[in-house]
């Protein structure tokens, strides 16, 4: 009987403790990673855990495992608090890895992306900008010119592990735009509507001024006239490094490949990433006779000013003048 009794209290203590080594909170107070390689073995796993104080004990990890026997999933994971046992092994099977969010903007261009990677310690903006040329061959069904990836960086809040290649980050760009170009429709002249659409989204935020200024590009295009887009100039700057900022004169004078102030026509590709609203105005623009716009960033009332004669375009660059000095600008 006393045997019997010895025999039960050892089993009660042997599951008061494992529920203890499973149930109550332990772990860091500030951040710990612990990053599972591929294959790892669950002893392996609960060993890292271990040494990185995520938990008591391997073994208690150990037990887990036996109990759950569940797929542990690789990835970098990161703690922050104490958690119980239970919960730090159910993150692992589930894979709920450390990732960074990185959130591209409409109309961002690749430069203005490859400083968000760098701030968002995801590697060197150099290094981004490096795939983005590189990597190229990812749209050349799409685009076979295409010398680079600019125009279908997708905008949109991606997550991705610390340790992300550039070649991994341009692809799931890619990959969201070839979504998102489905979902359109876009599946012909996609290298000129994705152009288009890029200067649509660099000229107006207003959404339902996007098929105008559409239209104006394209009615410009149907005349042979030149497209005289400032941020075309800004780019082909930003591709020599020559962008210093603000717009002068000798830079409208500068030859460059994008100064659709010298040449006629569409620039040779997209000069940043426009988003869905922006592809569907180049895909659809609007009927008008619009030739000339002020456009809606230039604006102190927050709007473009369309016109379909010079003479008009004249008037409203001289209203928009005015309303700056109004407004204590220059």
């Amino acid at each position: 009987m006393n045997l019997l009794l010895a025999i039960l209290l050892a089993v009660l203590a042997a599951v008061g403790v494992a529920g203890w080594m499973i149930l109550a909170p332990y772990g860091p107070v500030s951040e710990a990673i612990v990053d599972v390689a591929p294959g790892s073995p669950a002893t392996l796993i609960g060993r890292q855990l271990e040494e990185a104080g995520v938990i008591r004990s391997r073994y208690g990890f150990d037990l887990m495992r036996m109990i759950e026997r569940g797929t542990l999933r690789a990835g970098e994971y990161r703690f922050t608090e104490p958690l119980p046992l239970i919960e730090v092994y159910e993150r692992i099977a589930r894979g709920d890895v450390f990732t960074v969010a990185l959130t591209v903007p409409e109309g961002a261009n690749s430069f203005e992306i490859a400083v968000r990677v760098q701030a968002a310690g995801l590697g060197s903006s150099q290094a981004f900008l490096e795939a983005v040329v590189s990597q190229a061959g990812l749209v050349a069904d799409l685009d076979p010119g295409a010398k680079s990836l600019e125009g279908y960086l997708f905008p949109d809040t991606y997550r991705f592990s610390p340790k992300a290649s550039p070649d991994e980050m341009v692809t799931a760009m890619v990959r969201r735009f070839r979504l998102v170009a489905a979902q359109l429709g876009l599946r012909e002249n996609v290298h000129d509507v994705v152009t288009l659409a890029s200067l649509v989204e660099r000229e107006t935020a207003v959404a339902g001024e996007r098929p105008l200024v559409a239209s104006v590009y394209v009615n410009r295009l149907n005349k042979k006239m030149p497209l005289m887009a400032d941020p075309t100039v800004i780019y082909g700057l930003e591709l020599e490094g020559l962008w210093r900022g603000s717009l002068y004169q000798s830079d409208l004078d500068r030859d460059t490949a994008y100064n659709t102030y010298l040449h006629p026509g569409l620039p040779p590709g997209p000069i940043d990433n426009p988003g869905a609203p922006s592809l569907r105005a180049a895909m659809h623009p609007a009927d008008t006779d619009y030739l000339y716009f002020v456009a809606a960033s230039d604006n102190p009332q927050g709007r473009s000013l369309f016109s379909n004669t010079l003479d008009q375009h004249v008037r409203n660059v001289d209203g928009y003048r005015r309303a700056l000095k109004r407004g204590g600008g220059r």
